[in-house]
């Protein structure tokens, strides 16, 4: 654990409590206003047959369980990335008007570190676009809308009595191919790292597909981010000397670039679900959307060592210890 003591400022469990409350009341609002975005409610669970689960990177275990009365199999949810299109059209949002909601999910197969934790919580947004908007400049302004909403909730928190985290409130916008080349004896995360520490504010631009080396920057699933459209938006994180990932968004797959990416990834089963359906026969709009950390943008904010500190989970023996070790105290 790379712990810079310096810059890690002691809070009591009631105040970090206090803080988190005003960030996540004062970020959805800002965000709303932002992206044009009306608040809904979401599932935890969906059925497995129904195609709308996020297979994420295509490796991760769902949490599963049968119903007793019908027998039927669900499937916790890992994001909302194709649910959210579906209600975009079931909801009958116009051109450029969208939702978000709160997405709560179980993640049995992430790692547990100082950044990630088994428990997912994170506001999912989704708005609906023309096929104009396909751009990478449509995707660059929705990023820098995102980025202006977390600047003036970490100013709102200074007023409330909190010395936020200096943020760069001017994004940096780099390709992924184009950080390979600018590092190519680096592995993606130290390229992350270097980059961020370099610029604070970074959006890398093209997740998924492979790159010259032949390897993709990041593993994503081939059915809901279009690979050219998608990217992550990266804060240098100062108390952890490291890249810390606030959010992954993209504009999502058309019929072309999702029959595209299925051959390529050879899940061409997935074609016969219901939400692939809806795409090859054009019956859900064309959306962008994403996911923004809840518990990741308190840590960032908050200045915080640990997730643990702004969510309560499930943390191992050696992390408890790793904790206590640094007086760091865990929700």
């Amino acid at each position: 654990m790379k712990f810079i003591k310096e810059k890690y400022v002691k809070l009591s469990i009631l105040e970090k409590q206090k803080y988190i409350k005003i960030i996540k009341d004062k970020f959805e609002r800002k965000l709303a206003k932002q992206m044009e975005l009306t608040r809904v409610s979401a599932p935890l669970v969906v059925t497995k047959e129904s195609g709308l689960q996020d297979d994420l990177s295509g490796v991760e275990r769902k949490v599963s369980f049968d119903i007793k009365k019908d027998g039927k199999e669900l499937e916790v949810v890992q994001s909302l990335a194709k649910w959210k299109r579906f209600a975009l059209k079931k909801y009958g949002f116009d051109v450029h008007k969208g939702l978000y909601t709160d997405m709560t999910a179980i993640r049995r197969d992430d790692k547990m570190d100082e950044t990630h934790s088994i428990y997912v919580d994170q506001w999912d947004w989704e708005k609906v676009i023309t096929r104009k908007d396909r751009t990478i400049d449509y995707l660059k302004k929705t990023v820098k809308k995102i980025v202006k909403a977390i600047f003036e909730t970490s100013e709102y928190l200074k007023k409330e009595g909190f010395e936020s985290v200096e943020i760069c409130p001017d994004v940096y916008f780099i390709t992924s191919q184009d950080l390979l080349d600018m590092y190519p004896d680096k592995t993606d995360k130290e390229r992350e790292y270097l980059i961020t520490k370099q610029y604070k504010t970074v959006f890398i631009i093209g997740i998924g597909d492979d790159l010259s080396d032949g390897k993709p920057h990041d593993l994503r699933a081939p059915d809901y981010d279009d690979w050219s459209l998608d990217g992550d938006l990266l804060f240098y994180h100062e108390v952890l000397d490291m890249a810390l990932e606030i959010s992954s968004m993209g504009i999502r797959v058309d019929k072309t670039s999702l029959l595209k990416q299925i051959e390529k990834s050879g899940k061409q089963e997935r074609l016969e679900f219901s939400y692939h359906k809806s795409i090859l026969s054009d019956q859900l709009p064309l959306t962008i959307g994403g996911g923004i950390g809840q518990s990741r943008l308190c840590m960032f904010l908050l200045g915080r060592a640990h997730i643990g500190e702004v969510q309560a989970s499930y943390w191992d023996k050696e992390t408890i210890k790793q904790c206590e070790k640094f007086k760091i105290d865990l929700l």
